[in-house]
């Protein structure tokens, strides 16, 4: 996870009720942060992902500098000032997830998409600088470039080909901006497709297609399949985070987080696959569907920055992630599906 004698001691987490939040959470409370500040609107989150017992609620306007233990939530949303203002009082970190996510929503409501991650973006990093908040991790996409040849690396010149993309390239300029003329040391991971456990309420290509096979229902593919992608384990992911946060010299800076592998969706339908059938299940069946507009033909990641200047590379493999992940499906959803997997005989 990095050096945890460096962990700061106050987190606010924007997004903190989602996957990738919720995961950091835990995290951070299995390494002794007792003082956690969760901004959330709930659209995608859910309190039921924070850990049980742990949790409690503020009202906005009742927030104060005084932290309390462990895990505040405060139910507000990013794109309104105010909110980020007031719960970064006190903060150490700020770690910044929440997001309109995903490609297709951005294509259906482009203003909406821009608004929550534009907007919200720096109306955090604005919410650093008031109260002196020095250190901020953004989430950003590798669709801030969009569409480059591969492997993409920090140095790629970027066009964005969605304008989830154009939105995430804009929240890195701002953290730019903030850390060069405010001081804010802000560091922003370019997140490969994130994948894990405890991620049920995930509409992603893995998430999706393990609560398909729950269900009985066959695996779809857009297009040929042939298009790629760099995927990172959850668990990869978060030390990354953590090191963005706690290692310094970096503010300003820009890095690609993922596996450093280029997996088509083809390649991940069989892995995924092999990994049901490992655990001695029957596999999906798959089949392919139109393509998706907007859908960029190869993404993968040169991470070397990353592990020159944070100390960070990938460990765990896509095999094993996914192995992991099935496993965590299989024993934690909570719907019961509508045609159980079957065994193998």
């Amino acid at each position: 996870m990095g050096d945890l004698s460096r962990v700061p001691a106050k987190w606010l987490i924007t997004g903190g009720c989602g996957f990738i939040g919720s995961a950091l959470i835990r995290r951070l409370l299995e390494s002794g942060v007792e003082s956690i500040r969760v901004l959330d609107n709930l659209s995608r989150g859910s309190l039921d992902a924070l850990p049980a017992g742990r949790w409690r609620t503020t009202e906005l306007d009742a927030v104060e500098e005084v932290w309390g233990s462990p895990i505040e939530v405060v139910v507000a949303a990013v794109e309104k000032p105010e909110a980020p203002r007031r719960c970064a009082a006190g903060a150490d970190v700020i770690v910044h997830f929440a997001a309109n996510a995903g490609i297709v929503q951005s294509l259906e409501n482009p203003h909406r998409d821009m608004e929550v991650n534009v907007l919200g973006t720096l109306n955090v990093l604005d919410g650093a600088r008031r109260n002196g908040v020095s250190r901020m991790v953004l989430a950003s996409s590798a669709a801030a470039v969009g569409t480059a040849e591969p492997p993409v690396s920090e140095t790629t010149p970027a066009r964005p080909s969605t304008p989830y993309g154009a939105g995430k390239l804009a929240s890195e300029a701002y953290a730019s901006a903030y850390s060069q003329s405010y001081g804010v040391e802000a560091v922003a991971l370019r997140f490969g497709n994130v994948y894990g456990p405890f991620s049920g309420g995930k509409d992603s290509v893995v998430a999706r297609w393990v609560k398909q096979w729950l269900e009985g229902e066959t695996l779809v593919v857009y297009g040929d399949g042939g298009q790629t992608r760099d995927f990172i384990y959850i668990h990869d992911l978060l030390d990354a985070v953590v090191r963005a946060a706690t290692v310094s010299g970096v503010g300003g800076r820009v890095f690609q987080i993922a596996n450093s592998r280029e997996t088509t969706i083809n390649e991940l339908a069989t892995a995924l696959q092999h990994a049901i059938q490992g655990l001695g299940m029957e596999p999906p069946l798959v089949e392919h569907g139109p393509p998706r507009q907007g859908d960029v033909r190869r993404s993968w990641s040169d991470t070397r920055l990353a592990r020159d200047l944070l100390g960070w590379e990938a460990a765990t493999s896509l095999q094993k992630g996914l192995e992991d992940t099935v496993r965590w499906f299989m024993t934690e959803r909570d719907d019961t599906p509508s045609e159980p997997p079957q065994a193998l005989t």
